[in-house]
C-alpha cells in the first residue's frame, strides 16, 4: 500500500509538469488500463516480480487521471476572453478576510448573479473572484469598511488569471487555480456611486460565519495593540493571516529559518491538537473520581483521538481553511482515524495514508515547498527512529527531564540535517543559525506566545489586553534576538539551485548519515553532500553575453551577464509601499542563480516602473557601481551615493570582451529644466563584436531624432528593447530604419492601463520585418549572444496547462 501511494503521488506530480491536459477519451482509456492492471495483479498474476510493476504503474496512472480530472473541473469555470477589460455589475458576497493596505483593500468575492446592463448580454462569470478596491484622488468618497459575509453589488472590471512568469519565481496563476479563484479584477468607482452598494449586512452560511469570527478576532487584536509593530505576527498566529507582517520582519524571520512558525502552521495545529488530546485523555481516565465511568463506554485513547481531531478542525477554521492548514488537518485526521480503528501500528503506514489523502484532496499541493518540507520532516524523523532500542522508563523527574532534553535535541538534529538537501533544492540557501534560532523560537512561539494570543483574543477586557500585550512583548524580544543573530556575516549560506542528480546524491548521503546505530561508516554520508556545497553558478563563455528580460509587469528590468560581470538595467516597478519588483522578482531570481553581488546597476530614469525596485536591491545586495540619470536628492542616489556616478553620453567600458557604451543623455540635458525624466533615459549599447543590443529606456521621438542626427553609426543593433514600452511617443519609422533590429523586446504588463504597446506602433515593427517578443505573453525572455543569436521564452519552454486559462 505504501508503495502504491507513493507512486500515486508521483503520477500527480507528473501531471503538474504537463503543458496541456489530455482529453476525456484519453483519460478514460488510461483509467481503464489502470483498472485492468490492478485486477490482473490481484487475481491473475501470482509472481511478485510481475505484480509489482503492474501495481506501481496502475497507481501512477491513477494519480495522473485523478489530477487531470480535478484540473478539468476547476478550469471549467473561466472568464470569457472577450470580457476582459470590460465593466460588469455583479451581486455577490465577501467570502474572505479583507486585507487593508495603503492603496485600498483586497478580498475574495463569491458571485451570486450578474446585473443586466441594458440590452447587452451578461457573461457567465466564474463563481469566485479575487478583487481589489483602490482609493485614489478621483474618488468622491472614502472606501467602505468591508466585512466577511456582506452582500454587495459592485461594478467590476475583470481579467483572466495572470501572473509574472520567471525562472524559479512564484507561480501566481497556479496559486489562483488551487484557491479556485478563476478571475481577478478591480472595483470601479467608490461607494458613493449607485453601482457599488451594500445590500445585506450578513448572509448566513457556515463559511461566512467562520470568516466573520476571524474578522472579529483580528479586530480585537488591533484594538488591544494599536500601532504595535508585531501585532501582525499575533494576527497570523490567531487567524492565519500573514499579510500584515512587514517585509522587513519577514526578511529577519526567513534568514533565521523560523518563517514556518509565524502563522497557523502545521506545528501549531499539531501542538494545540496534541495538548487538548492529552488533556482529554488525562481527564477521561480519571472520570471515576467524579462518579463517571466514561472509559467503560469509550476508551480514553479514542476519546483523545476525537478531541484532537475536533481541536485541529476548529483551529484550521480559524486559519480560514487555508490550503496548508487543510493539509495538516488531513494528516491529523488520518492519525486520529488510525487510533480510533486501532491500526496505529506503523508510523510509515500512517504517514503514507496522510500523504495520499492530502494529494487526493489537493493535487496542486505537490507544487509547494511546504508540502515537501512537512512530509519530509516527519519522514526523516520516522527513518531516524527506526531500529532504535526502547530504553527503560526514567525513574526520577531529573532523569525524565534529561531524557526529554536529549530526545528533543536529537529530533532537532535529525530534522535540521535531514532537510538540508531539500531546503537547498527548494530555496538555494541554508540558514546556519536556524538550529539556535529554532531552539529558542519553537518553545517560545508554540508554548507561550500562541496560547497567550489565543486566550487574549477571546477573553474579555482587561484580561485580553494584558495577555495580548504580554504575547507581543515576547515576540518583540524574540525579534530583537533574531535580528542580532541574522546580522552575523555567516547567518545564512546561499548557492545556485542544484541539479536533481546532485540533490539525489546528497539525499542518499544524509539518509546514510542518519541511519540507526550499527550502520557501517555513517559519517561517510557527509561526503555525498560535498558536491551540493561545491557547485558554482553557470558561467557565460568569454566574449559572450547573456541577457534576461525579466517579467516584472509594467516596467523594465534586464540582467546582462558576461563571463565575470553582471549589470542590471533598471529595476522594475513598485507594486505597493511594502512590495516591488526588486524584492518580489529580481532578488529571488538572483538568489536562485547564486548571484551574490552586482558589478553595476543602471537606472535609466526616475519613473517608478524603472526605479521602483532599486532601493530593495541596494539594501539587500552589494552593488559595486550605481549609474543613473536621477537627481542628487533622489533616495536611490542618496542610498548608493558612495558608488554613484551620473549617466552621460560618452561613457564606455569593456567587460570580458564585451563593449558597453552609453549613448544618451548628453551632459547639457542635466542643466535644462524643460525635459521630463523620459528625455534623460540612459541609452545603453552593448556589443560582443558580432551582435549588438540597444537599450533605450523611455526615450521619445525627440531623443530618437537627436541620436539619428548625432551618432547614426552607433544605432544599428540586432536586438532592440522597444523604447517607452512601445508607446505612441516613440519607435518612429526613421529610428527603426536606422536600428534595423532583427528582434524587438516589449516589457509590458498584462492588460496594462497605458495600453502598451500601442497597436499601430506594434504593427510598425512587423512592417519592418522585426520578430516581436512580449513579456506579458512570453514571460521572461532570455537572449544568448555568441556565435549566433539565440532566444528563449519562459512560458514556452516551461509551458504548463494552466497558463492563459
Amino acid at each position: 500500500m505504501r508503495t502504491a501511494i507513493v507512486f500515486f503521488v508521483l503520477g500527480v506530480a507528473v501531471l503538474q509538469q504537463q503543458a496541456a491536459l489530455q482529453n476525456f477519451f484519453y483519460l478514460s482509456m488510461l483509467a481503464l488500463a489502470c483498472l485492468v492492471a490492478i485486477l490482473s495483479a490481484r487475481y491473475l498474476i501470482k509472481l511478485p516480480a510481475l505484480r509489482f510493476p503492474l501495481v506501481v504503474a496502475a497507481a501512477a496512472g491513477a494519480g495522473f487521471v485523478w489530477a487531470s480530472l480535478y484540473a478539468h473541473a476547476y478550469l471549467r469555470d473561466s472568464l470569457a476572453p472577450e470580457w476582459e477589460g470590460r465593466d460588469v455589475s455583479v451581486v455577490g458576497i465577501v467570502d474572505s478576510l479583507p486585507y487593508q493596505f495603503g492603496q485600498g483593500v483586497r478580498f475574495n468575492f463569491s458571485v451570486e448573479n450578474t446585473v443586466p446592463d441594458g440590452d447587452r448580454a451578461v457573461p457567465a462569470l466564474p463563481p469566485r473572484l479575487a478583487l481589489s478596491w483602490y482609493a485614489n484622488a478621483q474618488q468622491r468618497g472614502a472606501l467602505p469598511e468591508l466585512r466577511p459575509g456582506e452582500r454587495w453589488q459592485l461594478r467590476l472590471r475583470l481579467k483572466r488569471p495572470h501572473g509574472n512568469a520567471n525562472p524559479d519565481g512564484f507561480d501566481y496563476e497556479v496559486w489562483l487555480l488551487e484557491q479556485n479563484l478563476r478571475a481577478t479584477g478591480t472595483v470601479r468607482g467608490d461607494s458613493a456611486q449607485p453601482e457599488n452598494r451594500r445590500l445585506d449586512a450578513f448572509v448566513w452560511s457556515a463559511g461566512n460565519a467562520v470568516e466573520r469570527c476571524r474578522a472579529l478576532l483580528r479586530q480585537r487584536i488591533h484594538d488591544a495593540l494599536p500601532a504595535a509593530p508585531y501585532a501582525g505576527v499575533l494576527v497570523a498566529l490567531v487567524v492565519g493571516d500573514q499579510r500584515e507582517i512587514a517585509q522587513s520582519d519577514w526578511k529577519v524571520f526567513n534568514r533565521a529559518g523560523i518563517g514556518h512558525l509565524i502563522s497557523i502552521s502545521g506545528l501549531h495545529i499539531t501542538m494545540v491538537a496534541g495538548l487538548f488530546s492529552r488533556l482529554v485523555f488525562f481527564l477521561w481516565r480519571r472520570s471515576f473520581f467524579i462518579g463517571s465511568r466514561l472509559p467503560l463506554y469509550l476508551p480514553a485513547q479514542k476519546a483523545a483521538a476525537v478531541a484532537g481531531a475536533l481541536t485541529a478542525l476548529l483551529y484550521v477554521a480559524l486559519a480560514g481553511f487555508g490550503v496548508p492548514a487543510q493539509r495538516t488537518l488531513t494528516m491529523v485526521s488520518v492519525v486520529a482515524l488510525a487510533l480510533w480503528l486501532g491500526r496505529l501500528t506503523s508510523l510509515s503506514h500512517v504517514l503514507c495514508l496522510a500523504l495520499g489523502a492530502v494529494v487526493l484532496l489537493d493535487p496542486w499541493a505537490v507544487l509547494w515547498p511546504g508540502f515537501w518540507l512537512s512530509f519530509g520532516a516527519v519522514a526523516v524523523i520516522v527513518f531516524a527512529a527506526s531500529g532504535k532500542l526502547e530504553l527503560p522508563a526514567p525513574a526520577t523527574w531529573r532523569q525524565r527531564c534529561l531524557r526529554l532534553w536529549r530526545d528533543a535535541s536529537h529530533t532537532q538534529y535529525v530534522v535540521t540535517m535531514g532537510l538540508v538537501p531539500l531546503t537547498i533544492l527548494l530555496f538555494g540557501q541554508l540558514s546556519l543559525i536556524s538550529p539556535l534560532a529554532n531552539a529558542v523560537a519553537i518553545p517560545l512561539i508554540s508554548f507561550v506566545v500562541t496560547p497567550l494570543a489565543l486566550l487574549g483574543s477571546v477573553l474579555p477586557a482587561p484580561w485580553s489586553g494584558w495577555l495580548l500585550q504580554l504575547a507581543h512583548g515576547c515576540v518583540a524580544l524574540l525579534a530583537q534576538l533574531l535580528e542580532y543573530l541574522s546580522g552575523w556575516p555567516l547567518a545564512s549560506w546561499s548557492t545556485p539551485l542544484p541539479a536533481l542528480s546532485l540533490f539525489a546524491v546528497a539525499l542518499a548521503g544524509v539518509l546514510w548519515l542518519l541511519a540507526p546505530r550499527g550502520w557501517p561508516l555513517r559519517s561517510l554520508g557527509l561526503l555525498c553532500c560535498l558536491p551540493l556545497f561545491a557547485q558554482t553558478r553557470s558561467q557565460v563563455p568569454q566574449g559572450e553575453l547573456r541577457v534576461i528580460a525579466l517579467d516584472v509587469g509594467q516596467g523594465m528590468a534586464l540582467l546582462l551577464e558576461t563571463a565575470q560581470h553582471r549589470l542590471l538595467y533598471d529595476s522594475g516597478p513598485g507594486y505597493s509601499p511594502e512590495s516591488d519588483a526588486g524584492s518580489r522578482v529580481i532578488l529571488p531570481y538572483l538568489s536562485a542563480r547564486g548571484i551574490k553581488r552586482l558589478d553595476a546597476m543602471l537606472i535609466s530614469h526616475n519613473d517608478s516602473d524603472h526605479s521602483g525596485g532599486a532601493l530593495s536591491i541596494l539594501r539587500q545586495l552589494p552593488v559595486a557601481s550605481l549609474i543613473t540619470s536621477l537627481a542628487p536628492d533622489s533616495a536611490i542616489v542618496q542610498t548608493g551615493s558612495a558608488r554613484h556616478r551620473r549617466c552621460q553620453a560618452g561613457q564606455a567600458w569593456d567587460w570580458d570582451g564585451v563593449r558597453f557604451e552609453i549613448l544618451q543623455p548628453v551632459a547639457a540635458s542635466y542643466d535644462s529644466r524643460k525635459w521630463k525624466p523620459n528625455a534623460r533615459s540612459c541609452v545603453l549599447r552593448v556589443s560582443d563584436g558580432k551582435h549588438t543590443l540597444l537599450l533605450p529606456g523611455d526615450i521619445e521621438a525627440v531623443q530618437e531624432d537627436e541620436l539619428l542626427h548625432s551618432i547614426p553609426e552607433k544605432l544599428r543593433a540586432d536586438v532592440l528593447l522597444a523604447p517607452h514600452h512601445g508607446s505612441g511617443t516613440s519607435s518612429t519609422s526613421a529610428f527603426l530604419q536606422a536600428v534595423q533590429p532583427e528582434l524587438a523586446l516589449f516589457q509590458v504588463g498584462y492588460l496594462n492601463r497605458y495600453h502598451h504597446p500601442r497597436p499601430d506602433v506594434y504593427a510598425r515593427y512587423a512592417d519592418f520585418g522585426v520578430k516581436r517578443l512580449r513579456t506579458d505573453q512570453a514571460g521572461a525572455i532570455t537572449l544568448q549572444f555568441g556565435t549566433s543569436l539565440r532566444f528563449s521564452e519562459y512560458r514556452l519552454e516551461h509551458a504548463r496547462y494552466w497558463y492563459g486559462r
